[in-house]
């Protein structure tokens, strides 16, 4: 790591392909983020930037005076905070909120700013704004020195992998331009960071409000003589870095436009690739050489590092979206299991076991976390004991495995390839990022072994076909016996059965697992690894269990074949069930004896389109068992057909 109390000026990032693109193309980008403690003067310094280069237009200038006269809070001047916070709720409280991104440009450089909040309740949005930066600005209250979330927000960019760090200490002019404050807190920044891997940490004095030394010289600091902050900005090389590594191409579509034409789309990840380049397709190993590189302008030699592009092949071998082209001879990662760090995103908890969807570029498959191992103090980057879950804004450290094997690199050492987000399946709202730590090899050990009698076999055997019949509703609704009635008569008629019951089980497989949300989605990913075993045997299996979240029933549901899963909704009203109350379960949940008892005060998730649904409060237990097993005979569950 370098730390650089002046910062010094560094060449340009990336040479531009030709002259003829013009100065105003030749401009390489750079994204980066201002971040910090509360009020440190984060939207105040990327208005004055916008102002000072000259990039408001006239109608924001307008609407900006007249904003500040109702929420500002300089007085009668123009308050260039408001620039950033659009929302309203931002104005009128004086904060940011959400993470609000503006271009401008010098003419030197185009820039993307993320203005992220500093509250730490808004940690996740500070998050996201730095997934896509290459820079963090991070802001330093010239009055108060380095805070908890001055740590905080350095923690995570080092984390996160932004390797560039400028320690803007604003608000100078509050303190009377004074070096000695200056130099202490780059001091104290300094110590502190040591641990992290940053390539460099620049320091400049400034006051956003006043405009000193963010884009023009002060002649408050003659004791400083670095350049201003825009002017380091504008010089700093971050993309070099990006060219450097191993060539990295996600396929986002095949491009077929006729008989003709067969080339694969998408933005170059990392690396730079030539025609006549071999490449490897990283999960089938197939390898051909780059035919054609071709683009909007026509056809090019070469590509790299953030191009959009379409390649062609000399050879005909498979190829589709969410594959990953790589050199020959620097092949990624792919494995189905990882450990990685996690990033918690939403205010629903994670659990154990759960099926998410990760998304990895292109590449979008089905994923579970399987332990927690630790997480993180984003105050000082100590592991803390893991519990079983991360709430809002936590960091854990994780093993996941993932339904089908992903292309990746780890995060250290290509952050393009070694991130991904956490989709949750029914809102479809993303809940976390991660960066990929490493892979589990031991994936690489274990692999299904072959076996003469299969499940067509057994089933022919026993002479029907292998079903579960998984029966869901609330305690006391009437599941346990009227599972208990349909496996009698299925007996009765000579049928191959086993029944799995909620409590039965808990006196030995899951008898370690309690009633958290946790364990309940481990009960029922447990249960129905094992109905899968059973119907792998060519037996009618039924669960009698709560199992109160869809998105459980449904991972039970899609670990077996089309038509095995057959799910028996028993729909008794919970007034009903309370006036049961066989066990007393109800009236010691009504006096708090028992927590996280569905119904009272943990949900249930009725299934909306079961494929038998009974009610118990209009028929008997009797006539649902007659009802289900009249269902499973015109279902041909009994008869076996090849």
């Amino acid at each position: 790591m370098t730390i650089v109390t002046e910062p010094k000026q560094v060449s340009s990032a990336v040479a531009t392909k030709g002259d003829s693109f013009g100065h105003e193309q030749s401009r390489d980008l750079l994204r980066f983020l201002t971040c910090g403690s509360v009020d440190d003067g984060k939207s105040t310094l990327i208005g004055r930037l916008l102002y000072d280069s000259k990039t408001i237009f006239e109608d924001q200038m307008t609407a900006l005076e007249a904003v500040s006269k109702k929420h500002g809070t300089v007085g009668d001047e123009v308050d260039l905070a408001l620039l950033l916070d659009g929302l309203q709720a931002e104005q009128e409280q004086g904060i940011t909120i959400d993470v609000a991104y503006r271009f401008f440009a010098s003419e030197k450089r185009k820039f993307i700013v993320a203005d992220t909040p500093g509250h730490e309740q808004y940690t996740r949005n500070m998050a996201t704004g730095a997934s896509n930066c290459d820079l963090a600005v991070i802001l330093v209250d010239a009055r108060k020195g380095i805070l908890t979330q001055t740590r905080r927000h350095s923690f995570i960019n080092s984390l996160i992998g932004v390797r560039h760090v400028v320690l803007a200490i604003n608000k100078m002019d509050l303190m009377d331009f004074d070096q000695e404050v200056f130099d202490t807190i780059v001091a104290d920044y300094k110590d502190f960071a040591q641990s992290f891997e940053f390539e460099t940490i620049a320091a400049v004095p400034l006051s956003a409000r006043f405009g000193d030394n963010v884009v023009t010289r002060s002649d408050n600091t003659p004791w400083y003589d670095g350049p201003t902050l825009l002017g380091y900005l504008e010089e700093i090389d971050v993309e070099s870095a990006d060219l450097a590594l191993p060539f990295r191409f996600p396929v986002q579509w095949v491009n077929r436009p006729n008989l003709n034409f067969r080339g694969f789309s998408g933005t170059v990840a990392s690396g730079l690739a030539r025609v006549g380049d071999e490449l490897v397709v990283a999960k089938s190993g197939k390898t051909s050489r780059i035919k054609s590189i071709v683009t909007m302008d026509g056809d090019q030699e070469d590509t790299e590092a953030g191009e959009a592009v379409t390649i062609t092949l000399e050879d005909e071998i498979d190829i589709s979206r969410g594959d990953l082209l790589a050199p020959s001879a620097h092949r990624p990662l792919v494995t189905d299991q990882i450990s990685a760090h996690l990033i918690w995103m939403d205010s629903t908890h994670l659990l154990l076991g759960r099926p998410y969807i990760i998304k990895m570029g292109s590449q979008q498959v089905q994923t579970t976390v399987t332990s927690l191992k630790h997480k993180l103090d984003v105050n000082d980057a100590s592991h803390l004991t893991a519990g079983k879950t991360l709430e809002l804004n936590e960091i854990g450290f994780c093993n996941m495995a993932f339904a089908e094997p992903l292309a990746m690199d780890t995060y250290e050492e290509n952050q393009k390839t070694g991130s991904f987000i956490l989709i949750d399946r029914f809102t479809n709202q993303t809940v976390a990022a991660g960066l990929v730590w490493f892979g589990l090899r031991r994936a690489e050990n274990i692999h299904w072994q072959a076996v003469d009698v299969d499940k067509g076999a057994r089933a022919e055997q026993k002479h029907q076909k292998p079903k579960v019949l998984w029966f869901t509703g609330l305690s006391g609704s009437g599941k346990s016996t009227i599972a208990n009635l349909v496996e009698k008569k299925l007996h009765g008629d000579g049928r191959h059965t086993y029944l799995l019951d909620g409590d039965n089980v808990r006196h030995g497989l899951n008898k370690d697992l309690g009633f958290t949300d946790v364990d309940r989605v481990e009960n029922i990913r447990r249960i129905g690894e094992v109905s899968r075993l059973m119907v792998d045997a060519g037996l009618i299996v039924l669960t009698a269990f709560i199992s109160p979240y869809a998105s459980e029933r449904r991972l039970a549901r899609e670990m077996l074949e089309e038509g095995e899963f057959i799910e028996v909704f028993v729909d008794t009203p919970l007034e009903i069930c309370e006036q049961r109350d066989v066990k007393g379960l109800y009236a010691k949940a009504r006096q708090g004896k028992i927590k996280n008892f569905t119904g009272i005060d943990a949900p249930y998730e009725a299934p909306l389109n079961p494929e038998i649904h009974v009610n118990t409060s209009t028929m008997t237990a009797q006539d649902a068992a007659e009802r289900i097993v009249d269902l499973l005979s015109r279902d041909d569950v009994y008869d076996w057909s090849i």
